[in-house]
């Protein structure tokens, strides 16, 4: 992985969404940087705010009901000050999105070829001809059989993989430098999963982007990552190399995170035979604590002098970094002290 050229820098991000007269934040004060041919997973539960973070990097926000402030630093200009105008410049030319949900995201009255059109029309100078021929080479690289077929065809008339995979072909067109995935394997059955994958880490070998990957699976996560940022109640509570991450876990949300996975060798209980689960949800927006441990609610075993009044990010080993001090004074419940 080359990491010398920073193709994204995120600092201090808020993106608040208004509930009656009030704004909430659901990304809440998030910063990191994305390098070039860097894999940067994002986990965490769901309505902990990874795919707001990424639609706050893209910027599908209306400005009507949502604060932006802080900074997106990307080729020295910051995106959060952007209109729509200038978003539309960059959106899909230098950042792609892969959405999750393939059939929402398509629109349902275009063809496949002129879909991926759009964007080549949009953000470049080939002809027309040039253009039909890029749009057979995307639906080839991104491993459709028979590209001029499905060119021709309309999405309802594609399987869930294969949907998936013209999004991915719509994302890639411009050959952006920055590809955010937002859950690209969900409701994906493994065998295509694992081939969406593949295709994501050959896409990368070719043209060294930077990727985004915003997931719940973990074992994705060891699988592609270089690094992952785990994300809890809107903010960052660890990050780390992937390594570092699954072989020395130090937040209690990750350490639980991991624990619930059904492939971990202490999965189960030995004496109940049942799975571990993380006690309680994560907490509506109207109703997240904006003070203290954000995931001392989910740990009440864990005194309340082990967290800190206004936890902050500690940078516990090179490269890694975990919030609040209840690391240190974490423990599964059944263990005891």
């Amino acid at each position: 992985m080359e990491n010398n050229k920073i193709l994204l820098e995120v600092k201090d991000l808020h993106t608040g969404f208004r509930i009656k007269d009030s704004y909430f934040d659901a990304v809440d004060g998030i910063s990191f940087t994305l390098s070039k041919n860097e894999k940067l997973a994002i986990v965490g539960e769901s309505g902990c705010g990874k795919s707001t973070l990424a639609t706050s990097i893209v910027g599908l926000h209306n400005r009507l009901n949502t604060r932006i402030t802080g900074e997106i630093i990307y080729n020295n200009e910051n995106l959060v000050e952007y209109d729509e105008t200038k978003y539309n410049q960059i959106r899909g030319n230098d950042i792609g999105m892969i959405f999750q949900d393939p059939l929402a995201s398509l629109n349902p009255l275009m063809t496949i070829e002129d879909q991926i059109d759009e964007a080549l029309f949009y953000h470049t100078k080939l002809n027309k001809k040039q253009r039909q021929e890029r749009v057979l080479e995307l639906l080839d690289q991104v491993g459709i059989a028979n590209p001029v077929r499905m060119a021709a065809q309309y999405p309802h008339e594609l399987s869930g993989g294969m949907r998936q995979r013209v999004i991915i072909a719509i994302a890639l067109a411009c050959k952006p430098p920055i590809i955010i995935a937002d859950e690209p394997t969900t409701a994906l059955d493994v065998t295509i999963q694992a081939q969406i994958l593949d295709l994501l880490n050959d896409i990368q070998d070719e043209t060294e982007s930077g990727i985004i990957l915003i997931t719940h699976d973990l074992g994705v996560v060891a699988e592609t990552a270089d690094r992952v940022a785990v994300m809890y109640a809107g903010q960052f509570v660890e990050i780390a190399p992937v390594d570092l991450l699954f072989n020395n876990p130090k937040h209690p949300y990750t350490r639980s995170l991991l624990r619930s996975i059904p492939q971990s060798n202490d999965m189960v209980d030995e004496d109940s035979g049942e799975l571990h689960v993380i006690q309680g949800v994560v907490p509506p927006l109207t109703r997240m604590p904006r003070t203290g441990c954000r995931f001392a609610a989910r740990i009440p075993w864990i005194p309340a002098d082990a967290h800190e009044e206004n936890p902050t990010l500690h940078e516990v080993e090179p490269g890694h970094w975990v919030r609040c001090t209840c690391h240190e004074h974490f423990h599964f419940e059944e263990e005891g002290n």
